[in-house]
């Protein structure tokens, strides 16, 4: 998606580790153009696999997962990082490591949400090392639903998230790819 690659060159920035800072524009200010722009790209990727339901993992993904729901017109679920005392009676719950704040959270999402008929798009804004989408294929997997794909906005292709899960058979579709990233720039697929 070219409107994503021109911000992340222009306003992206690399840390160490390698982290792509997009906070300007993607996950800490946002620009809603362009995640209503990314969701109805993702959106117009699954218009034919009848989904239900879309499954993201709070917080960051959240924006993009609303701009993907609202492009299909279908109920959006954030899994929430912490059991809070507003989540009541049975959860789906598992493990995610972040690679980005180095903890492992439980993830939890109430059971009367996820049902055995949904048809579950999975959505994050970055997929790396693909901890985050394993742990919401999990919880899809907890509830008996299937599994339609996962829309992505940024993936790292130089890390081996992506190419694990699609070996697995995950459907990925992913707005921009970055195959190459360090102190001379970034390289996009």
């Amino acid at each position: 998606m070219k409107a994503l690659e021109e911000r992340i060159l222009s306003e992206g920035k690399i840390l160490p580790g390698p982290v792509l800072k997009v906070s300007s524009f993607l996950n800490h200010q946002m620009d809603p153009d362009l995640i209503m722009e990314i969701g109805a790209e993702i959106g117009e990727r699954f218009k034919d696999e009848e989904v239900t339901k879309i499954l993201t993992i709070e917080s960051s993904g959240i924006a993009i997962a609303l701009a993907v729901g609202a492009a299909l017109h279908v109920p959006v679920i954030f899994a929430k990082k912490h059991r809070t005392s507003n989540v009541s009676g049975e959860v789906y719950q598992t493990m995610v490591h972040s690679y980005t704040h180095n903890v492992d959270y439980t993830v939890v999402v109430e059971s009367e949400f996820l049902k055995p008929d949904d048809n579950v798009l999975l959505v994050d804004d970055f997929l790396a090392n693909g901890k985050a989408l394993e742990g919401l294929m999990e919880l899809v997997a907890q509830s008996g639903g299937r599994i339609a794909g996962a829309g992505i906005a940024i993936e790292k292709g130089f890390q081996d998230g992506g190419s694990n899960l699609k070996a697995k058979g995950l459907r990925i579709e992913s707005m921009a790819v970055i195959d190459k990233m360090d102190e001379n720039g970034i390289i996009f697929r």
